[in-house]
């Protein structure tokens, strides 16, 4: 079966936990110190979609990776902004799964209304800045020093992508369920699919 991307559901929970727990407990990618759990996730993913896109990457060995993006900040005139992660299973890595996920996330994104898109990268992490950078973002500055995991302090650098032109008057973005189901929803979310190089197991 071929690897193609859809909306994450609560019963993913299982398979999203399982990516990203390593992220967790053995390095300092993800500030969290608990690994949360397959209800966890589940969890998240129901609260999100209630307005913001959380999709998988599906294959013939279950979920490869997910994408997801999240409010930057609370306050109104941040509304057009989200933050952006993505993971990837261990064993699917550099197939194209990373690009593919971010690249259907992101016109999903621009068809809700959103503008900027922002990923913060525990420092250093020379392969996700590069990942980023050929997808689009351009590095604007460094949180020194800001968390602390593992025994070290650790830097943050963020970086940004613009989703959609910043024209004046914007319409507050679409909630999600607002686009599921139209043509565009369906465009979007099929748009990374040419990035996946086969077989993603």
């Amino acid at each position: 079966m071929s690897a193609f991307i859809r909306l994450a559901s609560t019963i993913d929970g299982p398979a999203l936990a399982a990516i990203y727990r390593p992220a967790v407990t053995d390095t300092a990618i993800s500030f969290e110190i608990d690994p949360p759990d397959a209800a966890i996730m589940a969890s998240r993913v129901e609260k999100m979609l209630a307005r913001l896109p959380w999709i998988v990457c599906d294959s013939a060995g279950g979920v490869a990776g997910y994408a997801y993006a999240s409010p930057y900040r609370d306050r109104p005139a941040y509304q057009w902004s989200v933050e952006v992660s993505a993971y990837v299973r261990e064993g699917v890595r550099r197939s194209g799964v990373a690009r593919a996920l971010y690249a259907s996330l992101f016109e999903i994104l621009a068809l809700q209304g959103f503008r900027n898109a922002l990923a913060g990268i525990t420092l250093p992490n020379e392969a996700s800045e590069g990942f980023h950078r050929a997808v689009g973002f351009t590095p604007i500055g460094v949180y020194r020093s800001v968390g602390y995991k593992l025994g070290s302090w650790h830097d943050v650098g963020w970086m940004e992508r613009s989703l959609a032109p910043r024209d004046a008057n914007p319409q507050p973005p679409l909630p999600l369920p607002d686009v599921i189901g139209t043509q565009g929803f369906r465009e979007a979310l099929s748009s990374g699919a040419s990035y996946l190089r086969a077989p993603v197991a």
